[in-house]
């Protein structure tokens, strides 16, 4: 299991939206609206690296109104 942690910054006022859209998406265990340089941030297990990859790049990427994103794979 590689576990992995995606910092999202969004476009806009809609966290909770955001949240829920970014809990939606396979391997993403849960995401918590955060105060700092970030606004979300997702915890994701999934099979293997490139499932890291499909998760962040790809299906969080490609939710409406998110900006950027940043993936922190834990190595313990």
């Amino acid at each position: 299991m590689v576990h992995a942690y995606v910092m999202v910054k969004v476009h806009t006022g809609e966290a909770d939206r955001l949240r829920e859209a970014t809990e939606a998406v396979d391997g993403v265990e849960r995401a918590h609206i955060v105060a700092g340089d970030v606004d979300l941030i997702a915890v994701v297990d999934v099979d293997t690296p490139a499932g890291v990859k499909e998760v962040a790049a790809t299906e969080i990427q490609s939710i409406d109104g998110v900006s950027t994103t940043q993936t922190y794979v834990a190595m313990d």
